[in-house]
């Protein structure tokens, strides 16, 4: 048998990472880079998110720029350009994965010999606290339950709102967690007592899944939503963004100037805890 490499389908297109040296386009690397970054485990999601951050490094470097063309300087300009020029704001989050992805691909094009340096290395992330998350405080956790618990008595009775809300602030889960549940993962042990299974699907997650305690308070409101809502497989029929839509709502409805957010209820959830002396670990 010939161990003759396969001739790629376009000639001008690398067939493998051995094609690639520093007069190739940076729009001809990333299938392989993609690749790469599969072979090597990484999720679909960080792919996903390393090829989005590589296509506004296209955007503004323009796609057909030879990639041993890449300096220091360059990459330091489109970092600044990111935060100052491109007219969308950059996170602190979103800043340091895509200095990450900067890293990981050009220090890729190094080892395989495209090209002759890595340009990454020299660029930093940003040093520093993280600012502190925003919460609710306690007058306005107060004003958001009330809100909620006036829609389960309106003219149309809705409880979801009183739930996804009182959950939350319970529990700290998730989004994505918050919509893999089903009823048959609040265990009640007792009369106005349950446990709430938080699972996950993926082995290699198995260490995340968790048992939390939850107040027979909690317990009434999801009893009338069960009552209200049709229920099949999950607990809520809703997308993930409605439900980050809902509580958008009882921000506006109870009058706040935040806009309460998953993330902003289990910095609460986790800030209670704290409070009330529970350890970091558990």
């Amino acid at each position: 048998m010939s161990d003759a490499r396969q001739l790629p389908l376009f000639p001008d297109q690398p067939a493998s990472p051995d094609d690639l040296n520093r007069h190739s386009p940076f729009k001809h690397t990333l299938a392989l880079f993609q690749t790469h970054l599969m072979q090597s485990g990484k999720t679909e999601h960080t792919v996903k998110a390393f090829t989005s951050d590589l296509h506004l490094l296209a955007e503004w470097g323009g796609e057909n720029t030879p990639i041993g063309e890449f300096t220091t300087t360059t990459l330091s300009d489109f970092m600044r350009w990111l935060e100052h020029g491109r007219g969308i704001p950059c996170s602190r989050k979103s800043y340091a994965r895509r200095v990450t992805t900067l890293k990981v691909y050009f220090k890729w094009l190094h080892e395989i010999g495209a090209i002759p340096y890595d340009p990454a290395v020299p660029i930093l992330q940003r040093s520093g606290q993280a600012p502190l998350a925003d919460v609710l405080d306690e007058r306005e956790t107060a004003m958001a339950l009330s809100y909620a618990d006036t829609l389960r008595i309106a003219e149309k009775p809705d409880a979801r709102p009183a739930l996804i809300l009182r959950l939350l602030l319970a529990t700290g889960i998730k989004k994505a967690e918050a919509a893999r549940l089903s009823p048959k993962d609040v265990l009640r042990i007792a009369k106005g007592q349950a446990i709430l299974l938080v699972k996950h699907g993926s082995p290699k997650d198995v260490y995340k899944e968790r048992r939390i305690e939850i107040d027979g308070e909690l317990l009434d409101v999801l009893n009338e939503y069960l009552g209200q809502y049709r229920i099949d497989e999950t607990l809520f029929t809703c997308t993930p963004r409605n439900l980050e839509y809902i509580l958008a709502d009882i921000g506006v409805g109870a009058g706040l100037d935040k806009k309460p957010s998953f993330e902003m209820l289990r910095w609460m959830a986790a800030l209670r805890d704290y409070q009330a002396g529970m350890e970091p670990d558990v």
